[in-house]
């Protein structure tokens, strides 16, 4: 995998992400991040969404403070930028602040292309683009994945762990960072991925995500029962209900009449997997969604920060999901 911006690449310029798969969206936040952090430890790191964005506020949020005069500055959803903003933020774009990292994300999409295509011109913008991945390319990124904590793993292994784990990149990160952490060095064959991914199929973590968010809260807890004992790291876990969740938004907000090859690829799932979306977002709003979305988030968030009892927070998700998705 390429090596991350250098701090030159990203202070004093506009980095415009663009693209429909929301991970490497943010890894490329994050690398930014990290370039600006490396420069100066105590810069600060800020961020807003498109639609509040206003002359003032970009000049507040681009202004040096009484603690460092290095900031990153992330704006998302810039799809939502308003009209009226559009004019201050390509004079800036002319000319960014020497000592600010500004980047700007835009999720895809026809919308705010007009102001994509302006922004592509000027002079102090570089544009990083996350394209969706073919199914042929899977096996590749899981490769790079490896390489990024200095282990490898054979063609045979990574294809299994996709058909294992899914098209998510999410949760194929997760898995090849699982596999790393456990396996430190060592080359990874296809036996040494079948340890954790080739138990039962209704036990790993997919099957538990899919089981909430058709509201099964037996089969659900019953599913994650399994994967737990089963050895499937707690991640794993949250990143199925993410990736869950993304598809069912994604699908509520696609066009109807769409052929199912061409709405698989506009939610950026394999096309077996629209059956089951539709099926289950027959007993979700928009409400609840948005609600399920800051419920995973939350309990990612425990997860990563080392919560005392990862099977208890697990539990409590699959809770919530399933009784968001019957109104209560």
């Amino acid at each position: 995998m390429a090596a991350g911006p250098k701090t030159a690449d990203v202070l004093g310029r506009v980095t415009l992400v663009t693209g429909k798969e929301e991970f490497l969206n943010e890894r490329t936040v994050a690398a930014v991040r990290a370039a600006v952090r490396a420069h100066d430890a105590e810069a600060e790191l800020s961020e807003t969404a498109a639609g509040e964005l206003s002359l003032a506020t970009l000049g507040e949020l681009s202004a040096p403070s009484l603690f460092s005069s290095t900031r990153c500055v992330v704006v998302r959803a810039l799809e939502n930028l308003p009209e009226e903003s559009v004019a201050g933020l390509l004079a800036y774009a002319q000319a960014p602040v020497e000592d600010v990292a500004l980047v700007l994300v835009h999720g895809g999409g026809p919308k705010g292309s007009g102001v994509l295509t302006k922004l592509r011109k000027a002079a102090g913008v570089t544009e990083v683009k996350s394209g969706e991945p073919k199914a042929s390319e899977f096996p590749g990124f899981v490769a790079a994945e490896v390489r990024r904590y200095g282990s490898t793993i054979d063609q045979e292994a990574a294809s299994f762990l996709v058909s294992a784990v899914g098209q998510d990149l999410r949760s194929l990160a997760a898995a090849a960072h699982q596999l790393t952490h456990d396996f430190p060095g060592q080359s990874l064959d296809v036996e040494k991925v079948k340890r954790y991914f080739g138990g039962r199929a209704e036990a790993k973590s997919f099957a538990v995500a899919d089981a909430a968010f058709s509201g099964r809260r037996h089969v659900a807890l019953e599913e994650l029962r399994w994967a737990l004992d089963g050895g499937t790291a707690p991640v794993l876990v949250t990143s199925a209900f993410a990736g869950g969740v993304r598809g069912l938004a994604r699908y509520q907000g696609a066009p109807r009449g769409m052929r199912e090859g061409d709405l698989a690829r506009e939610i950026g799932v394999p096309p077996w997997k629209i059956r089951s979306i539709r099926d289950q977002s027959r007993g979700w709003t928009e409400q609840g969604l948005a609600q399920a979305i800051r419920a995973v988030a939350q309990a990612d968030a425990d997860i990563k920060g080392a919560a005392s009892d990862a099977s208890y927070t697990l539990e409590r998700l699959v809770l919530t999901i399933t009784a968001l998705r019957e109104g209560r």
